[in-house]
């Protein structure tokens, strides 16, 4: 089993910054990618930004969040960072940490943390 425990959220003026940590533990094999989704009060769950732990690290971010927020990795210590600056009240949400793991016995398997909550008062 795997689990993925994020912290750093908090409540935060609009402008300023926050940075959330995402530990993986557990039986991990394999780490394809982890990222970040997030999900606003009567809003779907939605992709924030994502990394390969490839030797690319290639990323993928939403158009909301370009330019903003930057997702960065720690192989060694299977961790996944979110640097969110110039934080807006739309980015008030539960955010999601992920993990997609590869095991060759079952394939890829996706994992969520339990989520941390941002909220960015105006």
């Amino acid at each position: 089993q795997v689990q993925l425990v994020e912290s750093g959220g908090g409540l935060v003026q609009a402008g300023e910054s926050l940075k959330l940590s995402c530990a993986a533990s557990g039986s991990i094999g394999r780490i394809d990618t982890m990222g970040w989704s997030r999900q606003a009060p009567g809003k779907q769950r939605e992709l924030v930004a994502a990394l390969a732990f490839t030797s690319n690290g290639k990323t993928n971010y939403a158009d909301s969040v370009k330019g903003r927020f930057t997702i960065s990795r720690d192989n060694a210590k299977n961790m996944v960072y979110l640097q969110m600056n110039g934080l807006d009240p739309e980015d008030t949400a539960v955010y999601y940490c992920n993990a997609e793991i590869w095991y060759y016995s079952t394939g890829l398997n996706r994992y969520w943390g339990q989520g941390t909550q941002v909220t960015v008062s105006s």
